[in-house]
């Protein structure tokens, strides 16, 4: 059971990271072809995608994972509570994206399939059936839910002050937003729009958190034994 997670935590890795280089990847050149100077705008506007964020502390769990599971030790206490986040926050991402966000073209410059498929759907889904199924995985507190939501929390503020004062060099736009829904100027309601998905995704990070949590309680009932 442990070589078999392990080995899917390797792919897990080298998937994310081709998914995200291919993206990022595909985003610069696209701006380069549109004669945009401020290229290094592309990092720092990539690296605001939640999506993004989520994937690369997936990427990172998914190594530290296998590198125990190979060893064959126990999660510890730290990194059960990062392997905690990291789930939610996919979960999260699997769920945004399927629900409000397919189909819709994100301000990255252009959208790269193959990658989009796998930072939303299958990098979500590998991270959940890891979470399930694993061995290893720790018991967790309740008030470990703290610890979960700070990330999110962090990036809405940083996301709401940055936006109005980036520019969006792809729609030539003087504000610039990762997701459509934090846009206030695309909707009559301008802030209250905004303050409506912020609460609504707030919730549903604090449900899924609590998912999570409750999982990870379960002990030896359901699915796997968890370690005190």
């Amino acid at each position: 059971m442990r070589a078999l997670f392990g080995i899917l935590r390797i792919a897990g890795v080298v998937a994310g990271v081709a998914a995200m280089v291919g993206q990022l990847i595909t985003t610069y050149n696209k701006w380069a072809s549109l004669g945009i100077r401020n290229l290094s705008g592309v990092f720092v506007n990539f690296f605001s995608f939640f999506t993004i964020d989520s994937n690369v502390g997936a990427v990172v769990v998914f190594a530290i994972g296998a590198v125990l599971l190979l060893r064959r030790v126990d999660d510890p206490r730290w990194f059960a509570i990062l392997r905690a986040s990291v789930t939610a926050y996919m979960v999260v991402t699997f769920v945004v994206y399927n629900l409000l966000l397919r189909g819709i073209e994100l301000p990255q410059g252009t959208t790269l399939p193959w990658s989009n498929e796998v930072l939303h759907v299958v990098a979500p889904l590998l991270i959940i059936v890891d979470w399930f199924f694993a061995p290893g995985r720790r018991r967790l507190e309740w008030r470990e839910l703290r610890i979960i939501v700070a990330f999110p929390i962090l990036w809405v503020v940083y996301t709401l002050i940055r936006g109005p004062l980036a520019y969006n060099e792809v729609g030539k736009k003087p504000t610039w937003y990762p997701y459509p829904f934090l846009d206030p100027s695309l909707s009559p309601e301008g802030y209250f729009s905004v303050a409506f998905y912020v609460i609504l995704i707030a919730g549903v990070i604090l449900a899924v958190g609590a998912g999570v949590i409750w999982v990870s309680r379960r002990g030896a009932r359901w699915p796997l034994r968890a370690i005190a």
